[in-house]
């Protein structure tokens, strides 16, 4: 049975994107990877931007430990898309993000993932809790949608 499509009104940050050539595949639409390219980036310019997490020199990293992705319905060059993001859950010391993957001119998304962060210390890779900053903009973005 198909999942129903998410509305734009469910994410919170927004980012326009270019598609590329070399993101088709023999099929003429994105190749499933790309879209994990575009939710890695997404989640990236939000810690930059709203979380003031200075990606890659921050005192924490996150870890991408479980990701997921339902396809809904084709993206790829020449169009663009724009790319939403919210937040599903707040952990002591993880992150779980909502994405959603939209063609320029389309309200329902063509492609929604997860992406669950574990927030380490650099040096040794274990679990730290989250930054007061990165914790309040995590929380903002949640109660956003």
């Amino acid at each position: 049975m198909p999942k129903d499509r998410a509305p734009r009104a469910n994410y919170a940050y927004f980012r326009e994107m270019t598609t590329r050539w070399r993101d088709n595949d023999v099929y003429g639409h994105m190749n499933n990877v790309v879209y994990y390219e575009f939710f890695d980036a997404l989640v990236n310019l939000w810690l930059i931007e709203e979380a003031a997490l200075p990606v890659p020199e921050a005192e924490v990293i996150g870890l991408v430990v479980e990701t997921g992705c339902v396809y809904h319905a084709s993206l790829g060059w020449p169009r663009g898309l724009v790319a939403g993001l919210g937040m599903e859950r707040v952990g002591s010391s993880s992150l779980t993000f909502r994405i959603g993957l939209f063609a320029p001119d389309e309200d329902l998304a063509a492609a929604e993932g997860r992406f669950t962060h574990v927030y380490v210390d650099p040096a040794t890779r274990r679990p730290v809790p989250l930054p007061d900053g990165l914790r309040a903009a995590a929380e903002a973005l949640r109660a956003a949608v």
